[in-house]
């Protein structure tokens, strides 16, 4: 094993850095920056990960309050540190085709259209430098992720997250290119080609990612590839088979309609689906089969339906009344499902939307009609970490009562019950007129206790009745004891004698994947020609 001698923090030492940026989007980029980080806190160094922008749905609320990018998160936990708003001062969560919410040093500054935003991103440079130097302060090495490719053309004036970023903080570069796709060569080659000479000097490696087979019958291609390039080939990593958090639209998880294991669990597939990371322990526990579900055809009657975040509630609500969704759902739950909203997802089962502050697109809606609730959009977003426990809930999950949870809270809505004041009353009666369903005498409970973690505020959130039930907290699966019990509901329900029910530590399975990935690693990449780069500069 070689291990870098550029040494340790010390006073006015600003970190080593190398940059990882790909050929495309989905090039693996993400991964290697986590199995870097691994490699090197491995090896005795205070190691963070940092990408100035990062367009994606899946986000994170930190200890703070502030919101960044979920990549991030998980290059953080494989380093071995808390998550820092700094390792993403920038973060874009697309509204629609052609605009995103902007979020900078985890604050909202508003939504703005792709041609506002391309004018206006220069102008955050200096909230990338101050996050960038204030990781490099207090670590041995930053590795740097890029976004997309260097060689749009169209898009590299003014570039912040590639070679710009690079040019910015002096980091050499290694260029990864997806071969599993196809056309690896021509990638790396016409990446290359595209970058203007001070960039191209930058990049001092190249590496080809998710091979599968033989990597002999690669070389000749190699060899072509170095003389082209003129830049060394640095590894060929294998397509591996390493379950780690993955980015949005982007993660095969969201192509799975396989039904395995004991259980059944469908998670509905919104268009602008946000947060599905908050299922990922159930994907890992082999008793429950869960599948994502974006036709009504493929449905049926699961044991539980989850309806997850979004980024857009109202216009994934449409969807799900255009798609047939909702009556399948509606006919399932009458059938016996469990339904269970998380986020955007708690805020659909109710009985009426309103947006009157055009957080969305404006105007009202009636809901799925599940809980006697209604929920009014507002212009300013909850942010914050949560702990607490479920309550004392009834029905098909009553044996979750009292189970820890942990998790956080981001949305910008809040959700009222019918009963009680006279215009909530008057809402929900006219969701009712609009088709609502659900008898809006059954009592509504909530179903949790919570501390918030920012204001050391004790809360309730969530609600539920007949089998169905909600909340704001994201991870709420998480913590230890939540999923055995889970599964223990379910199958008393279902009848089934389960005699063992072992309880799934996430947090033991995250590192035990972090340490295959780095050893996986550690056989496909030269780490010592890594080191000297890394040294070099």
């Amino acid at each position: 094993m070689y291990v870098g001698n550029f040494g340790k923090v010390k006073e006015h030492y600003m970190a080593k850095n190398i940059m990882i940026q790909g050929t495309m989007s989905g090039a693996g980029k993400s991964l290697l920056v986590a199995g870097l980080c691994r490699i090197f806190k491995q090896d005795g160094y205070k190691v963070a990960p940092f990408k100035s922008q990062n367009m994606a749905l899946n986000s994170f609320i930190t200890k703070e309050g502030l919101e960044m990018g979920r990549a991030q998160v998980v290059q953080a936990q494989a380093a071995g540190i808390e998550p820092s708003v700094r390792m993403n001062p920038i973060l874009l969560k697309p509204m629609s085709d052609v605009g995103s919410q902007v979020i900078v040093n985890g604050e909202v500054r508003g939504n703005m259209s792709a041609r506002d935003y391309f004018a206006y991103k220069k102008s955050l440079l200096p909230d990338i430098k101050k996050a960038y130097d204030s990781l490099a302060a207090e670590n041995d090495i930053i590795v740097i992720e890029g976004a997309g490719s260097p060689a749009e053309i169209n898009l590299k004036e003014n570039d912040i997250v590639n070679m710009g970023m690079a040019e910015l903080v002096d980091a050499p570069v290694l260029l990864v290119g997806d071969i599993d796709r196809g056309g690896v060569f021509a990638q790396l080659v016409g990446t290359v080609a595209l970058l203007e000479p001070e960039e191209r000097a930058r990049v001092r490696g190249l590496v080809i990612n998710k091979f599968r087979g033989d990597k002999t019958i690669l070389d000749p291609g190699i060899e072509q590839l170095k003389q082209f390039c003129d830049i060394p080939v640095v590894g060929v990593t294998p397509y591996l088979k390493i379950d780690i958090e993955d980015e949005d639209s982007l993660s095969e998880r969201l192509d799975s309609h396989k039904k395995e294991g004991i259980f059944d669990v469908a998670v509905i597939r919104l268009p602008h689906i946000s947060n599905f990371t908050d299922f990922l322990v159930l994907e890992h526990d082999p008793r429950i089969g869960l599948r994502y579900v974006e036709r009504s055809s493929q449905l049926g009657t699961p044991d539980l339906i989850l309806l997850p975040g979004t980024k857009n509630t109202m216009d994934d609500l449409r969807w799900l009344r255009t798609s047939g969704m909702e009556a399948v759902i509606q006919k399932a739950h009458a059938d016996g499902s469990i339904l269970f909203g998380i986020c955007g997802g708690y805020q659909m089962l109710g009985k009426r939307l309103s947006d009157p502050a055009h957080v969305e697109a404006g105007g009202e809606l009636a809901g799925l009609g599940f809980l006697p609730q209604q929920t009014v959009f507002t212009k300013e977003k909850t942010r914050t970490q949560v702990r607490g426990r479920i309550g004392q809930i009834q029905g098909a999950l009553a044996g979750m009562t009292g189970c820890e949870i942990e998790g956080y809270e981001i949305h910008m809505g809040e959700t009222t019950a019918c009963a009680g004041a006279d215009t909530a009353e008057k809402v929900c009666a006219g969701a009712e007129a609009n088709g609502s369903k659900t008898d809006r005498s059954v009592p509504l409970q909530k179903l949790t206790v919570l501390t918030d973690e920012l204001t050391g505020e004790t809360k309730t959130d969530g609600a539920f009745t007949d089998n169905v039930y909600g909340t704001y907290v994201h991870g709420i699966f998480d913590a230890e004891g939540m999923v055995p019990a889970l599964v223990r509901s379910l199958a008393a329900r279902r009848g089934i004698d389960l005699d063992q029910i072992e309880g799934l530590s996430l947090a033991e399975y995250r590192e035990k994947q972090f340490d295959l990935l780095a050893a996986a690693l550690r056989e496909h990449l030269d780490m010592e020609y890594i080191y000297r780069v890394v040294g070099e500069n």
